[in-house]
């Protein structure tokens, strides 16, 4: 008995088993990585605000109010582009996971035109083309 066929139908059942955990596996690890930015945006963030409020700390008068609202000022700036861009990144994701779905759908409607072991075939590679 001639155990390749069987060998290769469970590797591709394995595949259409693990590959939509891989999909949404590469969603959560874009967001966790705009996350991650996100931290290091707001830590970089807070200590050029503590070294500016530092270096105004040497004037005084209104030149020193000027700097801590100028240090405030750009503190609030780089916290709200950290956040624009951890919203930017996670809606990427989102996006990426959405485009590889529809782009599946269609090979997946394009195979239908087939039958038997080329159908299988060509339904097997678009679940690991579009990662589905």
């Amino acid at each position: 008995m001639n155990m390749k066929p069987h060998a290769a139908m469970l590797f591709v059942l394995g595949l259409a088993v693990m590959s939509p955990t891989y999909a949404a596996d590469r969603k959560d690890m874009m967001e966790e990585k705009a996350e991650a930015r996100y931290d290091a945006s707001k830590d970089s963030a807070k200590h050029n605000y503590e070294m500016a409020k530092d270096n105004c700390k040497k004037m005084s008068g209104n030149a020193k109010d000027v700097c801590m609202k100028d240090a405030k000022a750009a503190y609030v700036e780089a916290k709200s582009q950290a956040k624009a861009d951890e919203k930017s990144a996670k809606n990427q994701a989102e996006a990426n996971e959405d485009t590889m779905k529809a782009q599946y759908k269609a090979a997946k409607e394009r195979c239908d035109s087939l039958s038997g072991q080329a159908k299988d075939t060509c339904v097997s590679e678009a679940k690991h083309k579009y990662q589905q």
